[in-house]
């Protein structure tokens, strides 16, 4: 049994649903980095969906970093939780640090300048 499930009444493609139930998985633990996925014929039987829907997004979530397939043995997860969730939650928790932290330099009398500088000096290990 998968930890995540199609709703063929609910208007979001079912290929969406399926990348969101297996980020949102991945994102609560219930599929952890490592753990083996279904193969595709396997999950399009249990889901009763289209093969190729799931080969799609397989597919994507491999080239998003998400999932790793190793040809003749299968889908694992390779990806954090944290990685793992939704691109578009992903990157509102960004906008909101990126706007915290911003307010915090500038309340310290940091320019923005300064602070990307800092940021990348930091990331060069300076």
């Amino acid at each position: 049994m998968t930890p995540f499930s199609i709703d063929t009444r609910d208007r979001t493609p079912i290929y969406a649903q399926l990348e969101q139930g297996i980020r949102a998985a991945i994102a609560t633990g219930r599929l952890p980095p490592g753990a083996q996925l279904p193969t595709v014929r396997q999950l399009a039987v249990e889901l009763r969906i289209n093969a190729n829907t799931v080969a799609r997004v397989y597919g994507e979530l491999e080239r998003a970093g998400v999932l790793e397939t190793r040809r003749g043995v299968g889908s694992f997860v390779s990806a954090t939780p944290a990685i793992a969730q939704p691109r578009r939650e992903r990157e509102r928790q960004l906008k909101t640090f990126v706007t915290r932290v911003l307010a915090d330099a500038a309340a310290a009398g940091f320019t923005a300048q300064e602070l990307l500088d800092a940021l990348a000096s930091r990331a060069k290990g300076d």
